[in-house]
């Protein structure tokens, strides 16, 4: 039966999102067209459409019935993760015309890395470039002559643009082809580690760059469970994948039959078809509740506290950060994964992966199984490990009874703890999320003088002076989306575990991000209201001492009432977040984006008002 907690929360955003939700299915309805809607353009429009086909196909989307399938890709070759895209269109296209239709490249999104951003400008247009996929995808997709479409996309922020992208076209059917995670390469623990030493000046610049080249070494994800896999994870639990699609490693004879298999499924689930499968009716809260199951059970990405608020509201659906919290308490942690563990997705997906992961959420009552998929079936079809048989197709085998290394995977009744690890903070410094899953329990309550600053550079040149060598809360403020774009301030993680490995209470309190990388100090990250916006947070002044509390879930300062009161929020100058790595084209993103806890957008349709509600 299902856990009462999760039947509760799903109910009470069924009943929040009810008008929303309502308008939102209405309006996909109203676009579904049982046949091909190239069909009903000007003969100029769809002569433009297939100009340039190959004659088979020209003679399919002139007078057949085949479905068109659309590509939209996040293909570049500089990034790992996305190199392997660079064949998939071809694959593509063959399962689509084995299926008597055609597939195109549809148009591109863009892809950055916050691997490559980190500590630079790039890393301010970070979480605006989740918008501009979304918008890019719209683009992708105007065109009106496709029946169903695919997203080929991976990491951090482009999984999630995508998905708002494919929900604003709701009535088209959509699979998510993942592209894999490269082999493992260096240990995970051994890359920190030089991290550290770096920090300290203890090894040279060359010796950390080889260490990061063995660990990044080749095409497919990075193998650490930051934002880009816990993207994978999700899309499969949350059904867009086929099952046991997200971590079989790139260019591989399985992982090449998944994707013409995938192919193959979209054009099987157009409405043209029996099996009529629109997205924006797949996606629904039951659908988002099973998201956030996933994350937590497997302790993702922070990031997504951002992200599933607002691929949820693209389908009229308002989740908030208290949802989140309140099924991380009942959500056990059943992996160990780095930044959580020592090992990687590769060992997580050897162990058992997806398949026994969903198989244990749902004997334990903690996913809804009654959800639709792109598989055609319930969420029990996902509790299962794709094989590929001698003439090349996919099997798919039930999921291993039981882990094969409980040092990474476990099951419900022998969990690495017994909540998700993500808990909402509030106070008298407004409110923030802590990841407490890779955090020693003796320091989920840091309590310490403050040290402020403005930029995580003055952090890393008061590290360097040694000016931190004490007990302290760390608050980095005017980093949120307001203020320059909320980048992710991940380079303050090797500084402060030196800090805490010396011995001293160590916290961090910012309105920047951490994602899914970030480790084991103690962090209220996304803090809102935001300093820029005149957050309690622009009150911290050094010496106040701060209280982190990720087990009771409270973010408070400890100065008199009266003078707190009394204080007036800080300011700063901005005005070098402004220009430069094409930051002065995001002016009016910054001046428009939401609040963090409703997930740091521009799309103001999809939050604010409703959100807040």
């Amino acid at each position: 039966m299902l856990n009462p907690r999760i039947h509760d929360v799903t109910a009470r955003i069924a009943a929040r999102s009810s008008a929303s939700r309502a308008a939102y299915l209405a309006r996909i309805s109203a676009a579904v067209d049982a046949k091909p809607h190239r069909r009903a353009l000007g003969c100029a429009n769809q002569a433009h459409g297939f100009a340039a086909c190959a004659p088979d196909d020209k003679a399919v989307l002139r007078s057949g019935d085949g479905a068109s399938l659309g590509i939209v890709t996040a293909y570049n070759d500089m990034l790992s993760a996305h190199q392997p895209y660079e064949r998939f269109p071809d694959l593509i296209r063959a399962a689509a015309r084995e299926a008597g239709g055609v597939a195109m490249v549809a148009g591109g999104v863009p892809a950055m890395c916050d691997g490559i951003t980190q500590g630079e400008t790039g890393m301010e247009l970070s979480l605006f470039s989740r918008d501009v996929i979304a918008l890019s995808t719209a683009v992708a997709l105007s065109h009106a002559t496709f029946d169903a479409a695919v997203y080929l996309g991976i990491c951090d922020k482009i999984v999630p643009g995508l998905l708002v992208g494919a929900l604003s076209f709701g009535h088209l059917p959509a699979v998510f082809i993942p592209g894999g995670p490269m082999p493992s390469g260096l240990p995970n623990s051994e890359k920190n580690k030089i991290r550290q030493l770096y920090a300290e000046g203890k090894v040279t610049r060359a010796d950390l760059l080889e260490a990061e080249s063995k660990s990044y070494h080749s095409p497919g994800t990075c193998t650490f469970y930051g934002t880009a896999n816990t993207n994978q994870m999700m899309m499969e639990i949350m059904g867009l994948h086929l099952p046991g699609a997200a971590f079989i490693n790139p260019n591989t004879p399985l992982r090449d039959a998944l994707t013409h298999a995938a192919a193959k499924r979209a054009m099987a689930i157009t409405a043209a078809g029996n099996d009529f499968s629109p997205i924006g009716r797949m996606l629904d809260e039951k659908a988002f509740v099973n998201g956030v199951i996933g994350l937590h059970a497997t302790g993702g990405s922070t990031n997504h506290t951002l992200h599933l608020i607002v691929m949820a509201a693209a389908a009229g659906i308002i989740l908030t950060w208290q949802d989140l919290s309140d099924l991380a308490e009942v959500t056990p942690q059943l992996t160990r994964i780095y930044p959580n563990g020592t090992a990687d997705v590769n060992h997580f997906h050897a162990a058992g992966g997806m398949g026994f992961i969903i198989r244990e959420l749902l004997a334990a009552g903690l996913l809804h199984e009654d959800v639709q998929t792109v598989f055609g079936a319930g969420l029990s079809a996902y509790a299962t490990e794709p094989f590929i048989d001698a003439d090349g197709h996919v099997q798919w085998h039930p999921a291993a009874e039981t882990s094969g290394d409980e040092t990474v995977l476990r099951g419900t009744k022998n969990p690495f703890q017994p909540t998700g690890g993500l808990r909402v903070l509030d106070g008298d410094l407004g409110r923030a999320v802590i990841k407490t899953s890779a955090v020693a329990p003796e320091r989920h309550i840091i309590e310490a003088p403050a040290r402020v600053f403005h930029d995580q550079e003055e952090v890393q040149a008061a590290f360097r002076a040694n000016e931190l060598n004490q007990d302290t809360v760390v608050v980095v403020r005017f980093q949120g989306p307001k203020a320059n774009g909320m980048p992710e301030l991940h380079r303050l993680m090797p500084p402060l575990g030196v800090l805490q490995d010396r011995g001293y209470k160590v916290a961090l309190v910012t309105d920047g991000r951490l994602s899914g990388a970030s480790g084991k100090v103690p962090s209220a990250i996304h803090v809102t209201p935001e300093a820029a916006d005149g957050g309690p947070i622009a009150k911290i002044r050094d010496g106040d001492i701060v209280r982190v509390d990720g087990t009771n879930g409270h973010l408070t300062v400890l100065v008199d009432p009266a003078e707190w009161a009394a204080r007036t929020a800080a300011t700063a100058d901005l005005s070098a977040y402004q220009w430069g790595t094409g930051r002065e084209l995001f002016q009016t993103f910054r001046a428009n984006a939401s609040t963090a806890d409703t997930g740091g957008t521009i799309f103001s349709s999809l939050t604010a008002t409703e959100l807040a509600a």
